[in-house]
């Protein structure tokens, strides 16, 4: 065979590969048969193929510093074929004065627009209306610490593709970030009194949505996963800290994202009082406090912030302000997976991860910056003897540029979006191959909070002294012994 003919032939093969991979997409249709009905009104979406697709759904409300509350009822049908917007926050990386990398490029973030009092909504992906079958249920918190990203600010969030091939629901959430979801107000008491925690409350209100409205969206709101990867991953393990969402999920996987540390609230009056003196405000002035623009308060917040650390730090006292979870005792409990696991999830099977390079793009070393926390999460969790954790490692790295297996490489494949992220795994055979074993190995996680799949070897759960860890590479592997002499 001429070499014309055997580079046509391969080239048939490897297209024939990729579409039997890709999701169908279209027709669109929007009318009478896409409206499903909430407990707050009717809602809107579009059919797109066989998948029924909502986007911007408000799930609650809330005032500026305030707990979120219900959505108010509604009249007539709300459109839901847009995505909302995201919580105020600064710009993603390369929106903000740095020099584009094959960081950048790989991973396409979007330049989406911002408002606080409509960043409270979520996006559902479904087969089904009101057809009697109670599908599994996944939930994504989405990634940026806890002070920036949305739902949508990767193209592989899409849950289309999970939907589709693994027929559950995926839904997507939006929820309060920074200073204006975790500077806790609640040592001013009064009305304030709540104010602590506001995104971990933002995302429990999600669920609560999710509870109260996923049947006639074709889900079950008994089988409900929560999930997520860096900063997401830390919301999932402070969920599983928060006696408010026991009931509310059933499964949980942290990725890159096995956060263990937390702030306390014993100096929140202090913080709260001095931001009110940089604004010259009284704690019961609401009207002056939410007409500060968004970008003067975090102002006011790192200036007062510096303040007060510099005040306790003479004292010989832990500053640290911090904009992100507390343990207030109320709303998140100890413990925290930093001595033992928290006993109002101890009933909840967890898969926990890291990637190999994670933000060590360069060197080719393991990264220990979360490998480490991913370890030490897994083994409290294993040590409760309650339900199962499984443990992995994501290895696999793509040709053609330098980011290894970085922090995010996972996401596309456990999304089993390849075609929408190709700058950053080159869309090749052997990304498609790997993403259809890993994406099935967690609709089957979600399903029945048991990850093993045809394709992957028997995958065991972690414990302290197998440490059993799935390698996802092109050649997946359970690893049993010390996870530390783990090479590439």
């Amino acid at each position: 065979m001429k070499t014309k003919q055997v580079i046509s032939a391969l080239v048939l093969v490897y297209g024939c590969f990729i579409s039997s991979n890709a999701q169908q997409v279209g027709p669109f249709i929007s009318n009478q048969s896409t409206i499903a009905t909430t407990v707050y009104g009717k809602v809107q979406g579009y059919l797109d193929g066989d998948i029924y697709t909502f986007k911007g759904i408000q799930y609650a409300e809330a005032d500026r510093f305030m707990p979120p509350t219900d959505p108010k009822p509604f009249d007539g049908v709300h459109m839901c074929r847009v995505y909302g917007p995201k919580a105020p926050q600064s710009e993603t990386l390369r929106f903000n004065g740095y020099p584009q990398s094959d960081y950048d490029f790989g991973f396409q973030f979007k330049l989406e627009p911002m408002d606080e009092a409509r960043c409270l909504v979520l996006n559902v992906w479904t087969k089904g209306l009101n057809d009697g079958k109670k599908r599994p249920v996944f939930v994504w918190f989405h990634g940026g610490g806890f002070a920036t990203g949305s739902a949508i600010d990767l193209p592989c969030y899409e849950g289309r593709a999970l939907a589709e091939k693994g027929d559950i629901v995926v839904v997507t959430v939006n929820h309060r970030l920074n200073v204006l979801g975790y500077f806790d107000m609640s040592g001013l008491g009064g009305r304030f009194a709540e104010s602590a925690n506001l995104g971990m409350q933002d995302l429990v209100k999600s669920l609560e949505w999710i509870h109260k409205n996923i049947v006639n969206f074709g889900g079950d709101p008994n089988c409900v996963t929560i999930a997520g990867q860096s900063g997401g991953g830390g919301k999932v393990s402070t969920v599983m800290m928060m006696p408010s969402a026991k009931g509310l999920f059933h499964r949980a996987i942290v990725q890159s994202g096995s956060f263990t540390s937390y702030g306390t609230n014993e100096n929140s009056k202090l913080y709260a009082q001095a931001l009110l003196d940089e604004l010259g405000l009284r704690a019961n002035d609401a009207a002056g406090l939410n007409a500060v623009p968004y970008d003067r308060l975090v102002e006011a917040i790192n200036k007062s912030s510096r303040i007060v650390n510099a005040t306790l730090q003479a004292q010989g006292k832990r500053g640290g302000g911090g904009q992100g979870p507390v343990i207030d005792g109320k709303y998140v409990v100890a413990p925290g997976f930093d001595v033992s696991a928290p006993e109002v999830s101890k009933d909840i099977p967890m898969i926990i991860g890291s990637n190999f390079n994670e933000f060590d793009f360069t060197t080719g070393r393991e990264d220990r910056m979360f490998r480490d926390g991913a370890i030490r999460q897994a083994t409290v969790k294993a040590e409760q003897n309650g339900a199962p954790v499984y443990m992995y490692m994501f290895n696999w790295k793509p040709v053609g540029n330098t980011l290894g297996a970085c922090h995010g490489m996972e996401l596309a494949f456990m999304f089993n979006n390849i075609a929408l992220q190709p700058e950053m795994n080159g869309a090749t055979k052997e990304a498609y191959a790997l993403a259809d074993k890993m994406s099935s190995a967690w609709i089957n996680f979600i399903k029945t909070g048991n990850p093993n799949t045809k394709g992957l070897p028997e995958w065991k759960p972690f414990n302290s002294n197998e440490k059993a860890t799935m390698i996802f590479d092109n050649k997946s592997y359970l690893r049993t012994s010390s996870i530390s002499d783990i090479k590439k």
